[in-house]
């Protein structure tokens, strides 16, 4: 039986405005994000570039790192993500075709 994995990550716009979630499905989050397929702070700021994330196998642990971080300081975070992202690459970049981000269903 397979675990089910749950993620704490930073999306960033690309004027590094920051947005820390979690989910339980981080190919289908940015996904969201990037089609700003819900209203809120994600789609007002442009914050769809995923530039950090963790794996949890306990949901408890993934909100209680989400927490623990939104508690942090701006420059924490900017080291954090630095840390192992130092060039800020979108790392779903990749995940979607063109098509997928700019397809609308027609009626």
């Amino acid at each position: 039986m397979d675990e089910e994995l749950y993620f704490t990550y930073i999306a960033a716009s690309r004027s590094l405005t920051l947005y820390i979630g979690m989910t339980n499905s981080l190919h289908k989050r940015m996904f969201e994000h990037k089609r700003k397929l819900h209203e809120g702070f994600t789609a007002t700021y442009n914050c769809n570039r995923l530039v950090w994330f963790e794996r949890f196998v306990n949901p408890e642990n993934a909100i209680a790192r989400e927490k623990q971080l939104k508690g942090w300081s701006r420059a924490k975070k900017i080291t954090l993500i630095k840390r192992t992202n130092p060039t800020w690459i979108d790392l779903s970049e990749q995940w979607y075709t063109p098509e997928e981000l700019t397809w609308t269903p027609s009626d």
